[in-house]
């Protein structure tokens, strides 16, 4: 049973940065494809990044392409969100998630199938 704790999250200004992490316990994290989503109040959950098993596929959500990165460290067991130029509009809960699936970007960022989902990390971004 895989069980998921992020990290990370925290009060920031404009334009800062943060990186999350999303640990993983209970089983080895390889073999899943993994995702992070955000929801901001008052509005859906949203997939913000994923990446592959293997760290090879990779995608993002338009409204964070150049600013945010995903990277995964197998030794760690971790999965990584580094967010740059931080946004009064990133501002949500942060949740990471994870399913054993094959990658496809066209459909990683649905939250359709994921077995296994952290309690999230609070991103506030405010001047």
């Amino acid at each position: 049973q895989l069980h998921l704790v992020e990290s990370g999250g925290g009060l920031v200004q404009p334009g800062e940065s943060l990186r999350l992490s999303c640990t993983a316990s209970g089983s080895s994290f390889d073999g899943y494809l993994v995702t992070w989503f955000r929801q901001a109040p008052g509005k859906e959950r949203e997939g913000v990044s994923c990446i592959s098993r293997f760290g090879n596929g990779i995608n993002y959500a338009d409204s964070v392409k150049g600013r945010f990165t995903i990277s995964r460290d197998s030794a760690k067991n971790a999965v990584y969100l580094q967010m740059n130029s931080l946004k009064p509009e990133d501002t949500g809960v942060y949740y990471c998630a994870a399913k054993r699936s094959l990658f496809k970007a066209a459909t990683c960022l649905s939250d359709s199938g994921m077995g296994y989902w952290g309690e999230g990390t609070l991103v506030t971004v405010s001047s």
